[in-house]
């Protein structure tokens, strides 16, 4: 029997593996308290606590894995911001490994990243596994380190398996808007309340958009495949459907019947962005069995989810 630990279950991916966890059968840890990410004293005893409570369930269950899809950071966050990321993952993974109950049995981890900021700064048309990284920001020079912790973790316990996920762009229902990122989120938000939609970039911006379900379902297949054989894998999850913005605006244009009121302008930030972003797995582990769904069905979703909170608001996602 599996036991599963989500780090971040709350937002986008974390809620998604944990949707796909339980339809797998995968018996899910929760910590007693939410933790409190933005305050990293009182961070630290939490997650010594969720530690020994996640150690005492998988005692009985020899197998276990955890999944970081947590995280409060952003393209635009500052070193000393994201720094407190790192080393709440280098707690984390220092408690595992003194932790005999973790340790004595199999495991692994699965840490998520973003692919799109880790290779900023390519010139390569087509970036897969084998492109060197090439980050632009401090936010994608953190989340390599937070990788090399991961891979040293892993490197230094023969019977742990690692999976260094880097996802293109996620997107799904109940994306929440407090990071300023989600463009699909942003433009379902704005055309349900007519409102304008600002965006910063080209129409011809090429983006690879992945469903979050989507991205759940291959970054735990993607782990188990890795823990057969235990080593650190990284993996490059996307749809490998490039989209420009133009399309984007279409296909909302065509599932809302009306064309959303776009204002371009620019941003500091715009120049952080590529302008162009295509990717595709070199792995072959279970790629062509894993779910596909398509841009207009995903739209779909995201709509008529923001349409269900304007008609009863409800709780957004928020945080990690």
């Amino acid at each position: 029997m599996t036991v599963a630990w989500v780090l971040g279950s709350n937002g986008l991916l974390g809620s998604a593996l944990c949707r796909a966890l339980r339809r797998q059968g995968t018996a899910l840890f929760s910590p007693g308290e939410r933790f409190r990410w933005r305050n990293e004293p009182e961070l630290a005893p939490q997650i010594g606590v969720a530690v020994q409570a996640f150690a005492a369930r998988v005692d009985p269950a020899k197998r276990w894995e955890i999944y970081w899809a947590a995280g409060v950071g952003t393209m635009s966050s500052s070193e000393g911001d994201l720094a407190s990321e790192t080393r709440a993952l280098s707690l984390l993974l220092g408690l595992i490994e003194s932790e005999p109950r973790l340790i004595g049995t199999p495991g692994a981890v699965a840490f998520a990243s973003s692919a799109g900021a880790i290779y900023a700064g390519s010139p390569a048309n087509v970036i897969s596994e084998n492109t060197p990284p090439a980050p632009t920001t401090a936010y994608a020079r953190e989340k390599l380190r937070q990788e090399n912790l991961v891979r040293s973790f892993a490197s230094a316990n023969s019977r742990m398996a690692a999976l260094l996920a880097r996802l293109s762009t996620l997107y799904g229902p109940g994306q929440g808007l407090e990071k300023q990122q989600g463009l699909l989120a942003h433009i379902a938000h704005c055309v349900l309340r007519n409102q304008p939609v600002r965006i910063y970039v080209c129409f011809d911006t090429i983006r690879d958009y992945i469903a979050s379900d989507d991205a759940a379902a291959a970054m735990i297949a993607a782990l188990r495949a890795a823990s057969e054989h235990p080593h650190v894998f990284t993996r490059i999850i996307a749809s490998e459907q490039p989209t420009t913005i133009a399309e984007i605006i279409a296909t909302f244009k065509r599932i809302a019947r009306r064309a959303p009121r776009i204002i371009t302008s620019a941003s500091r930030l715009s120049g952080i962005y590529p302008r162009c972003v295509r990717f595709r797995s070199a792995a072959v582990e279970g790629n062509a069995t894993l779910p596909r769904t398509s841009l207009l069905i995903g739209i779909a979703h995201v709509m008529a989810a923001e349409r269900a909170a304007l008609v009863r608001p409800q709780h957004r996602v928020q945080g990690p």
